[in-house]
């Protein structure tokens, strides 16, 4: 049966941090996935950036000068980034799972989420033979709240505390047998 985990926290918890840790620490396993940051500009965010696992490549996702729609509070969200980087490799570990493949995603939240063709990728994710690693907000959400209530999902709370010995602690699971 595959691993299904769901990373919850606050706002700078450190989800990304966790993620982006264990991405390092699994590299060799088959990561598919990406990661998302913030754009500053001096003390202020600007922005967020979507980086490909597997490509290394980066995109502005979201910023307050993109006009939208959709829009994400004073955010307009690029779709088309989600669409030219985020899908693809997704797309394919969900039609043709690799065993030993590890999907990590950060994160299933708004800007991310108002792309319908990720929330069926995403479904489609979860209904195929694959490991998944992936960040939620502790908001409430109609989508992150119906995969929360799964019962082959494993709800871990990212805290300050814990962000440090997380990732590997999650690797020694992930790690193939």
């Amino acid at each position: 049966m595959p691993t299904r985990i769901l990373l919850e926290g606050r706002p700078g918890a450190g989800k990304t941090t966790v993620v982006r840790r264990l991405a390092a620490l699994l590299r060799a396993r088959g990561v598919v996935g990406f990661t998302t940051a913030e754009i500053r500009q001096g003390a202020a965010r600007v922005g967020f950036a979507l980086e490909s696992l597997e490509s290394g490549r980066r995109a502005v996702l979201a910023h307050v000068d993109i006009p939208g729609p959709p829009r994400v509070g004073r955010y307009g969200v690029d779709l088309g980034v989600m669409e030219r980087l985020a899908l693809p490799p997704l797309r394919s570990a969900a039609a043709r799972p690799v065993p030993g493949d590890l999907v990590l995603i950060d994160e299933l939240g708004r800007m991310e989420l108002a792309c319908t063709g990720f929330q069926d990728t995403v479904r489609r994710l979860f209904a195929a033979d694959i490991d998944i690693v992936a960040t939620v907000h502790a908001k409430n959400d109609p989508f992150t709240d119906t995969l929360k209530r799964r019962a082959d999902i494993e709800l871990l709370q990212v805290t300050r505390a814990n962000r440090d010995a997380l990732p590997e602690d999650l690797a020694a699971r992930l790690e193939r047998p």
